[in-house]
């Protein structure tokens, strides 16, 4: 088949693509003989209906489910084979995951600067479908609640604490330190700006590049282009029909297992919060029983979500969500150090750029542990969840323009970012360097949080709402991943039946249940850092794509 463009009558909607709306206005449409399900088993057994695509459902779910029973059935020696995974992945290819991030922020920004922002999502004359507070709302929630929920006070500190103690090499000549590039040995004021430079790069630009980039090409080959809303159409300017065998099953069933993984590793680290400030709080045991039974009761919950759908279930919980959220985080400003905190969302937005660029360079760099234990984790996590993150907010972003979305979606995030880590983590590092405060600095990692709002004022109410907030965001994250995994194994039909996306939710439980168990953390590093590996390369190439997309389609004045 060849890709015949049609840039001023807009067809309907490929025959077959129910829920993907035809574009409204100029759009180039790519000719294709294939019809979105046309792979797909639809049949109703036993009163449930389903719709799968035949290879890439089965695919995935049979890997998934082996490595579930596997993995639960082989706990003792499946936990040594994941430090491995995650110690080597890390260890010799960490450069791949910051070349790629450099490259997703840069080809996002050349696009916003470029004539190509013009292009309208949806067809020259589409109009949003969700108001500017839905859609940041549903933004933010999907793109990294928990990780801030858990980050917010540990990181910051935690960056801190290691630059403060300077370099120290080992007999072999390798430096041991965790502090991020030179760190500032006894430098109070050297090592908050270079611990708060350091988070913000892992929450700022570049996570949300990847995000960026996946979202906008799923919404342009979608919703312009009139292909399935699923990982592979992207690739049709470099496969062409090819994207409808092998080698865009293959694309698919990659997107499926980067997805499950990167939310089993959010799910898992909330389930470790939440557990540890439950037992802080009513003194409930912290044990892997309890974070079971969390898995569990909230995959329960995110099932009447998911049921509810994307308006009256997503959209409403990311809003409940978001207002949560605030208000703990301006609680935490009016009680906290206030002038500092205002002062500091500046000068930290400052040590951000003057650090940027030595933080974002993958060759050469000296500060081993940093790199690999902090930066390449987050960047294989922020690459694995893209896809779901990606479709999610492809999905809600119809009517927007490509310069409109891509400013959003950068920026919009970052800047809340900065000012959460400046808020939580800036609070902790006042109480330790002000009052001497070392709880935070000593606690585990899942409870500085609770460590610091404890030296708060109404500490009971706010650990109480932050755990609330883990369990919502954990509900909204589900949900969100159960309606991308779905549509995914749908063939990219966006309305498939509703049992199919609470047979993802559950799995979704059930694959953090397995990694925590047979693993703990590194268990969920390695997941995100194995998967995040191959979709990296896949995105580079999506890049490609991705432009030469925007290049054929009409764009507004």
């Amino acid at each position: 088949m060849t890709n015949t463009p049609h840039n001023n009558e807009p067809r309907p909607p490929n025959e077959g693509s129910e829920g993907i709306p035809a574009p409204e206005g100029a759009a180039n449409l790519i000719d294709t003989d294939y019809v979105i399900g046309q792979d797909n088993i639809a049949t109703s057994k036993f009163g449930v209906p389903v719709d799968l695509h035949s290879v890439v459902f089965s695919v995935s779910s049979l890997v998934v489910l082996v490595f579930v029973i596997l993995t639960l059935a082989l706990q003792t020696e499946v936990e040594p084979l994941f430090n491995n995974v995650f110690n080597y992945l890390t260890g010799n290819l960490s450069w791949v995951f910051l070349f790629g991030g450099n490259i997703f922020v840069l080809v996002a920004l050349g696009i916003v600067l470029s004539p190509l922002g013009k292009v309208r999502i949806g067809g020259a004359e589409a109009t949003p479908d969700f108001s500017y507070t839905g859609w940041f709302a549903m933004l933010f929630a999907a793109g990294m609640g928990i990780g801030l929920m858990f980050y917010g006070v540990a990181e910051p500190m935690s960056h801190f604490d290691a630059a403060m103690g300077g370099i120290s090499v080992g007999e072999d000549g390798i430096r041991t330190d965790w502090a991020p590039l030179g760190g500032a040995e006894g430098n109070q004021q050297g090592a908050q700006a270079l611990g708060m430079a350091a988070t913000i790069f892992h929450w700022g630009l570049h996570p949300w590049g990847a995000y960026a980039i996946v979202g906008l090409s799923l919404a342009i080959f979608a919703f312009n282009k009139g292909l399935p809303l699923t990982m592979r159409s992207i690739f049709y300017p470099v496969l062409g029909e090819r994207i409808w065998g092998w080698p865009g099953h293959v694309i698919d069933v990659l997107a499926v297992f980067a997805t499950l993984f990167g939310l089993a590793t959010s799910l898992g680290l909330g389930a470790t919060q939440a557990a540890s400030g439950l037992n802080e709080l009513f003194g409930i045991p912290n044990t892997d029983a309890t974070m079971v039974l969390l898995i569990l009761g909230i995959t329960l919950i995110a099932l009447l979500s998911v049921v509810a759908g994307v308006d009256k279930g997503v959209q409403r919980l990311s809003q409940v969500n978001m207002a949560l959220a605030f208000l703990l985080l301006f609680f935490v400003i009016a009680v906290g150090p206030t002038l500092a905190i205002a002062t500091g969302f500046f000068s930290n937005l400052g040590s951000y750029v003057t650090h940027l660029p030595a933080l974002a360079n993958p060759f050469g760099r000296e500060d081993a542990n940093f790199v690999q234990g902090w930066t390449a984790f987050y960047w294989a996590w922020w690459i694995s969840w893209s896809p779901f993150v990606g479709m999610f907010i492809a999905r809600v972003s119809r009517g927007r323009s490509v310069r409109e979305f891509l400013i959003a979606v950068l920026l919009v995030p970052t800047l809340v970012s900065v000012l959460w880590m400046t808020a939580f983590g800036g609070t902790a590092i006042d109480q330790l360097i002000s009052d001497g405060f070392m709880g935070t600095k000593e606690a585990a990692l899942d409870l500085k949080l609770f460590a610091m709002l404890g030296e708060l004022p109404l500490s009971s109410i706010t650990s109480f709402v932050g755990i609330i907030l883990v369990m919502v965001f954990f509900i909204t994250s589900s949900d969100s991943g159960s309606l991308v995994i779905d549509s995914i194994t749908a063939g990219g039909k966006v309305d498939a039946p509703k049992p199919q996306r609470v047979f993802w939710a559950l799995i979704e439980g059930g694959i953090a249940i397995a990694l925590l168990i047979g693993g703990g953390l590194t268990a969920l590093q390695a997941a995100s850092v194995s998967t995040g590996l191959p979709f990296t390369l896949v995105l580079l190439v999506g890049c490609y794509s991705l432009i030469k997309g925007l290049m054929s389609e009409p764009r507004s004045v």
